[in-house]
């Protein structure tokens, strides 16, 4: 078996851990609006308003902090006024990008605010810059947050909602560099300053607008744009030109570990493609890393921030699904992705503040599948569900002191453990991850400046990499208690099992020093 040490100082307490980067992702794609959140009034699934009950409280139980819709591609051609008033009397549309299905926009705008209370989440709306217009995106703001006698808040009232939403997070468009206009970046630029200008704050609602930003590792775009900020190079001074248009820049970042053309099966694969899809998650780190480097250079104070808004797994749809709809299952490989995301998160918590797995329900890398009346945790639920506390809690460094353990997969040296830890209400909380296929490991964390109290543990494992959870077998891969885990003195040890995800909680006070 394996080994590895470390040290955590828990009363040095680092950055804050924003609880957006738990957020989520609701695109009409597929089956993740329709048979998903939303089932109509007639359903006799259990449902309020149309939207299903079962999955509210599933994700109530996540605690997600926000949740971005209507896309994705999707936003660029949707257009809020189709989706308001009585349902059998809004226009269809063709969704051109997903499945060139009919959509009736039944579930509109009053239907994601609705949802957004029953789960007391954050809407983040992404408007559409790419077939829209600067007009259509300034009375968006006004019908959803505005509280008097003007146009659009009088519109609102007169569909049967009487107070204004709080509004936040506001997404100028959606990949403009693709899908969202085939733009480069000076005239999405260009674009982001109109379009953020115009997007106004009405009745003391300051909307946090985020700038459609590049794909993965395209640096260059994340310079364009802050530039476009009218930032002077290395003060972090703000000039006039261009300040306030958009408070953060945000990136998009897949897993794919074949080619777009064939990702390979989400769940027939050998150990080799296993370890090749960790190697390529592993890249979120240095991706994020980029991105800051390039950001600091405009804003040591880091005043603007980072947002992953579409990240996850991207595999092959399930044999027999319409190829459109992407829907795969999802397996504890998808589950120990999502662990080194969020480790990576942890990590540079003092730049990135929001992140959404894409997404939800039913589509790519889900937190839950519906079929019918049943519904399924997926394995990367419980990794959500495992990680909660980490959400506004102040990150805590981990530093290894021996060698950690790694595989040479192809031409990069994958590290096979991950660990991060934070504290929050006197609660320490340590999540690792061991992704050794076969071994088990061994870990002893030194935990200095705290008086510690008797830890608990959890572990998310199962017998094979490709284990997943059905209507039939529901609990294949969920969360149990782990009893190979003690203190001895200021020494937490903890042995893992092979592929496995673990989290410690232990009561924390500080100790004088």
């Amino acid at each position: 078996m394996n080994s590895v040490r470390g040290v955590i100082d828990v009363d040095l307490a680092g950055p804050h851990i924003n609880r957006h980067i738990y957020g989520h992702f609701a695109e009409h794609l597929g089956r993740c609006i329709y048979g998903g959140f939303f089932v109509g009034e007639n359903s006799e699934i259990p449902n309020e308003g149309g939207i299903r009950l079962d999955v509210v409280e599933a994700l109530r139980t996540l605690g997600i902090p926000n949740l971005r819709w209507p896309g994705g591609c999707f936003a660029d051609e949707y257009h809020w006024r189709d989706g308001i008033g009585p349902r059998e009397h809004r226009p269809r549309m063709v969704n051109s990008h997903w499945g060139d299905v009919v959509e009736d926009n039944s579930f509109g705008v009053h239907e994601f605010m609705a949802l957004c209370e029953m789960l007391g989440a954050a809407p983040y709306i992404s408007v559409n810059v790419g077939s829209g217009t600067v007009r259509e995106a300034s009375e968006w703001a006004e019908y959803l947050t505005r509280d008097d006698d003007s146009p659009m808040a009088a519109l609102r009232r007169a569909n049967g909602r009487d107070a204004p939403w709080s509004v936040r997070f506001w997404g100028l468009g959606n990949e403009p560099w693709g899908c969202g206009g085939g733009m480069g970046p000076e005239r999405y630029a260009d674009l982001a300053r109109t379009f953020g200008t115009y997007s106004r704050d009405h009745n003391g609602n300051a909307l946090y607008r985020v700038a459609a930003g590049a794909s993965s590792d395209n640096y260059r775009w994340t310079e364009v744009l802050m530039k476009a900020l009218g930032r002077e190079l290395g003060t972090g001074k703000t000039v006039v030109e261009g300040a306030g248009t958009f408070q953060a820049i945000s990136f998009h970042h897949y897993t794919v570990p074949g080619t777009w053309e064939h990702k390979g099966s989400a769940t027939e694969f050998d150990a080799e493609e296993y370890y090749w899809t960790m190697a390529k998650a592993a890249q979120i780190e240095e991706i994020l890393a980029g991105h800051s480097r390039v950001m600091d250079v405009y804003d040591p104070d880091k005043a603007i921030g980072l947002v992953l808004d579409e990240w996850g797994t991207w595999f092959d749809v399930e044999p027999g699904t319409n190829p459109g709809f992407l829907f795969q299952q999802n397996t504890l490989r998808d589950a120990l992705v999502a662990c080194l995301h969020f480790d990576a998160f942890h990590r540079h918590a003092d730049r990135l503040v929001m992140a959404n797995i894409a997404q939800t329900v039913n589509v790519l890398q889900a937190m839950l599948l519906t079929d019918g009346k049943d519904l399924v945790l997926t394995p990367s639920y419980h990794v959500f569900a495992m990680n909660k506390e980490h959400q506004d809690a102040h990150a805590l460094a981990v530093r290894l002191t021996t060698a950690v353990p790694a595989r040479q997969v192809a031409h990069t040296e994958l590290e096979t453990f991950s660990a991060t830890a934070s504290r929050k209400d006197g609660q320490l909380l340590i999540s690792m991850t061991n992704l050794d296929a076969e071994e088990g490991l061994d870990v002893t964390l030194d935990l200095r400046g705290g008086s510690l109290g008797t830890p608990t543990a959890t572990v998310l494992g199962a017998a094979g990499l490709n284990a997943h959870n059905t209507p039939d077998h529901p609990d294949v891969v969920r969360p149990r208690q782990l009893d190979h885990v003690r203190l001895d003195g200021t020494d937490l040890r903890v042995q893992m099992p092979a592929h496995s995800f673990v989290t410690v909680s232990i009561p924390c006070a500080s100790a004088a020093r």
